[in-house]
């Protein structure tokens, strides 16, 4: 029953955003150097004969995991909601060879660690769980995804 270990792995990307209908600053294209933490849960395989004897999960698969779902797509991306006017300067952007990303839900920290939170569970190997997120935006600003707020 018991032999469950968190596993978390760091990862950082530069990407830039700006939240339409803000009243403040970020409304304007702006950018952050996120630092984001990955939590897995799940046993230690027990199996002696398998590579990944002893391991919840090799930390490269799980870097591979997050790489390719969120790092390789968000660093040096702008980001912007694809429902809002902001749509005609991502275009603009576009066009001048710019890399954009256009979101469904306003590219807050909260919004974007839901987002990675569901990226990232459909990647992972069925006995291993995502346990939490955590999305640090400046030095002193985050926000967090646990598991067990989400049941």
């Amino acid at each position: 029953m018991g032999n469950n270990i968190r596993i978390t792995k760091q990862f950082s990307f530069e990407t830039g955003h700006a939240l339409y209908g803000y009243d403040g600053k970020c409304k304007n294209v702006h950018g952050h150097s996120y630092k984001l933490s990955v939590t897995v849960i799940g046993k230690p395989i027990t199996d002696n004969t398998n590579v990944k004897y002893g391991m919840v999960i090799d930390f490269g698969d799980l870097k591979k995991i997050v790489k390719e779902e969120i790092v390789n797509v968000f660093d040096h991306a702008t980001v912007f909601n694809k429902n809002t006017p902001h749509v005609e300067l991502a275009k603009e952007l576009q066009d001048r060879g710019h890399n954009v990303l256009l979101v469904d839900y306003q590219p807050t920290s909260e919004m974007m660690v839901l987002d990675f939170a569901k990226k990232i569970s459909k990647r992972l190997p069925k006995h291993i769980s995502l346990h939490s997120l955590k999305l640090q935006e400046t030095e002193s600003s985050f926000a967090e995804w646990f598991q067990y707020d989400n049941i």
